[in-house]
Order: structure tokens, then sequence, then C-alpha cells
């Protein structure tokens, strides 16, 4: 009887609601923007608390290096996708957007091909097809793509790489032209580094897309990679005032690959991560006023994976999580521009 009593008691209490989890993910779903980072797939298979805070953190992923040429197309008339479909998979099971990267580059291209010796159609062939097979297997499941990844040499000018080289500068074309024959719903970015802010790089890729539109080739975004230091931040006056002439191309924005160097900054280690947090807490906070920026990914999110240490050969810590997965302050940056803008 007593329990009864107690049991009536409680349920007519008011219900008390749990607070929801305070995540980027969370934040970002308020502002209707795609927050994510790129994805090892090692680590994602090894590692469980991996894992777990991607899929709490981010709800986009980009695939850091299964769908670049060399190891999805490793023989002419092979693919492997293997890594790529479990990527997929990951994302599809958690509710994360997926960004392709990346349909045509200078590097990371398989010795049967940059060995060949390919006539102008035969290159082609092999282009178009990489692109059909790639994109047509995932239609409908990618929400868009890097199609060209730094294609732009400087001023007036393309870089030299076996596709210009063999095919001409129709290349270009050609590779947006097919990607969006082989899905016509996924967005298609040009993608670069060095082009964020103000200067001459940036006005080169400004010409060279609306050279595009001109064209009719149909493209819809830029993706700045903002790999950066907080030796040289990028100004966020300049970007806004970048991220605006777009707009008025009517491209879109993501800022696609980013993370902060700090080994050659001045300072404290934490006064660095004082000054790495404030460039992240910038860019974002530049994205979010710019009504053209639709994703802000950074290149992995903790420090027990980055591509960084080994590039500059000595140690950094150029991301949002220490190697424990403790939250630095850039994260909490990221965290209170998002709560507060």
């Amino acid at each position: 009887m007593l329990l009864a009593l107690i049991a009536g008691v409680i349920a007519s209490l008011p219900a008390m609601t749990q607070p929801s989890e305070i995540t980027l993910r969370s934040l970002a779903q308020q502002h209707e923007i795609n927050i994510g980072a790129a994805v090892s797939i090692g680590a994602l298979r090894k590692d469980s608390t991996y894992r777990e805070v991607l899929a709490r953190e981010f709800n986009t992923v980009t695939p850091e290096n299964v769908m670049k040429f060399e190891p999805i197309h490793p023989e002419r008339d092979r693919y492997n996708f293997t890594d790529a479909d479990e990527l997929v998979a990951f994302a599809n099971a958690h509710q994360m957007q997926l960004r392709g990267h990346t349909l045509v580059w200078h590097q990371q291209l398989p010795d049967w091909l940059t060995a060949g010796e390919w006539t102008q159609a035969e290159l082609m062939d092999i282009l178009q097809q990489h692109i059909y097979t790639l994109v047509g297997r995932y239609r409908g499941q990618i929400a868009a793509w890097d199609v060209v990844n730094e294609a732009v040499g400087g001023k007036d000018s393309l870089r030299k790489n076996i596709w210009l080289e063999k095919i001409g500068s129709d290349y270009i074309d050609l590779a947006f032209r097919w990607a969006h024959e082989a899905d016509p719903q996924a967005k298609l970015f040009y993608n670069d580094y060095g082009g964020e802010g103000l200067g001459e790089k940036s006005d080169a890729i400004f010409a060279f897309v609306k050279e595009l539109q001109q064209r009719r080739v149909p493209i819809h975004g830029v993706g700045f990679q903002m790999h950066k230091t907080i030796k040289n931040p990028p100004l966020p006056e300049e970007v806004a005032e970048n991220m605006k002439r777009l707009n008025e191309l009517g491209l879109e924005v993501q800022i696609t690959e980013m993370d902060v160097q700090i080994h050659n900054g001045t300072g404290t280690r934490d006064e660095r991560l004082v000054a790495q947090a404030k460039v992240y807490r910038d860019m974002l906070g530049v994205c979010l006023e710019a009504s053209n920026c639709t994703a802000f990914v950074t290149w992995g999110f903790t420090d027990k994976y980055t591509w960084i240490p080994g590039f500059v050969g000595q140690p950094d810590e150029p991301l949002i999580f220490d190697e424990s997965y403790r939250p630095k302050p850039a994260y909490n940056a990221l965290v209170d521009v998002l709560k507060n803008s």
C-alpha cells in the first residue's frame, strides 16, 4: 500500500527534462550549417573513441584519402571501393552528410596513370570513366563533391599537371560536366588553398570560377582549404569580402580543410593555443555571417591523427581536440561562436 502511494506521488510530479548535450553538431543544427571533419579510415576502424567523438560532434564528413584517385582506382580496369563504402556506411548510419574529395587532382595518382603514354582521347576516356564510376556509385549519397582540386597556378595561369598537358584546359570544364551528368543533385565545388583572403591567388580563383560560369559549366561553390598558422592567420575582413564577391556570382563557399599550426608561433604553449582558438573563432564567425557559407570542415579533429607533423617535420597540435580527445581552447571557441551568434 505504501509503495503504491509513493508510486502515485512520483507519477503526479512534473516530468524533469534532461538538458540536451551541447555539441558542435547540435549547435550547428540550430544555425542550419554543416560542421564536419575529414576522416581517417584507419582511425575509424581501430579507435572507438574516434568514432564516438566524430558521430557526436559533427554532421558532415569528408574522406581524407579513400576517394582520391590512387587508392580508389589502383589499376585501369579495377576499383577498390572497400574503404569508401565503409565511410559512406558510417555516415549514413549516423545521419551525416558526405563531401566527396576529390575527383581531379595533380597528386595521389596511381603509377599506371602517370607512367602511361596516353593520347588525348585515351586520357579523356580514363578521366570520364573515373568520374562516372565514382560519382555514379554514390549518387544520391554524397551532397557535394570537390570536383577539381588546386588547378589554379598563379595569376592568369593553370597549374601544370598531367590533365592540362595531355587533355588541355578543357579537362576542368569536362570534369564538372561529367560529375553533373553522373549525379545532377550533387553540388559541385572547386577547392584550393591560399585563396581565402584577398590577393593574387584569390583574384585568380575568382576570375577562374567566373569564367566557368560564363561557359555554363555546372559549378555551385568554392572550397577554401584554410590550412593556416597562428604566425600568419587569415584576416577576417578579407575573408568576408571574398565570400561576399563569390556570393554575388551566386556561388556557395565552404571552409573545407581547416587546421591551424602553432609550432611557428611565439609565446608559451597555452598562449599559442589561445591564438589558435582565435583563428578558429574568427573563421567560423565570418562563415556564420556570410549567407553563402554553408559548411565549416576541419582536416581531422584530434591531434592524435593529423598530417601536419609529417608535413612540417616537427610536432604540432593543429586541431580542436588534443591527442586524448580533450577539447582544446579552439573547440570551446567554436562552441562559443555557435552559442552566441
